[in-house]
């Protein structure tokens, strides 16, 4: 499932309309290294690196990490980059970021898997280290978002499924023969959706932390499709 939500996000770009604020967050931070929370199976972060070195004309670099590290998806995505993406091999929990992983930390497509005390503590560790923060989630959690989830999503499934890679037989059976990942991918799509914190949520999240010294952008960047991508950025003034 990881796998299929990583090319579809990559697939229909989701995360291009983000890369512009991201962009002047790291240029006001003179940062070029970002790491990389909760990346599950890398979804996008390939595409937004490469449209990071394109509208900055520069080099980035990213550190991808996990609690539970899919080493076989960032082992692809580390050969993709040509090393520009590398991962931590060992578990990260992203309210207690190792002071070795430095960098600008970004959660793409995972914030709302956390309750809200959670999540404020995910900001509250990258303030303790005055890194700056950027949380994207694919979707503007809009009630239309539902019916493409419901609707397109199963088809594009089957259609996008053979060109996936890294390539694995068992996702084809798990695909076609027992459709287990459709319809877990539209479950937690679905789940997803709805478990999404709004803008309006997180300034008030943002406002319960402890950090007079940070500057924060808050909103929805248009996509192409219409829906809108949550995104909060933080980093010290």
């Amino acid at each position: 499932m990881m796998d299929v939500l990583r090319f579809l996000i990559t697939f229909l770009g989701i995360y291009k309309p983000v890369v512009p604020l991201l962009r002047r967050a790291l240029h006001h931070q003179k940062q070029t290294h970002l790491v990389d929370l909760c990346a599950g199976a890398g979804g996008g972060i390939l595409q937004v690196w490469q449209e990071l070195e394109k509208q900055a004309g520069q080099r980035f670099s990213i550190t991808l990490t996990d609690k539970f590290p899919n080493v076989a998806a960032y082992s692809f995505l580390e050969e993709k980059s040509n090393g520009a993406l590398s991962f931590q091999a060992t578990s990260v929990d992203a309210t207690t970021v190792p002071s070795t992983l430095a960098g600008f930390r970004t959660v793409f497509s995972a914030f709302h898997h956390f309750r809200p005390e959670t999540a404020k503590a995910i900001l509250q560790d990258a303030i303790r280290r005055k890194e700056g923060i950027g949380v994207f989630e694919g979707a503007g959690k809009r009630w239309h978002e539902l019916l493409l989830v419901w609707l397109v999503f199963p088809w594009l499934i089957l259609c996008i499924t053979p060109f996936i890679r890294p390539f694995r037989w068992s996702r084809l059976l798990f695909t076609y023969l027992l459709p287990l990942i459709p319809l877990g991918t539209v479950w937690d799509g679905t789940v997803s959706l709805l478990r999404m914190y709004t803008p309006e949520h997180l300034q008030q999240m943002v406002q319960e932390l402890n950090a007079p010294h940070y500057t924060w952008h808050i909103g929805r960047a248009k996509h192409w499709s219409g829906t809108g991508v949550l995104y909060l950025i933080g980093y010290p003034s």
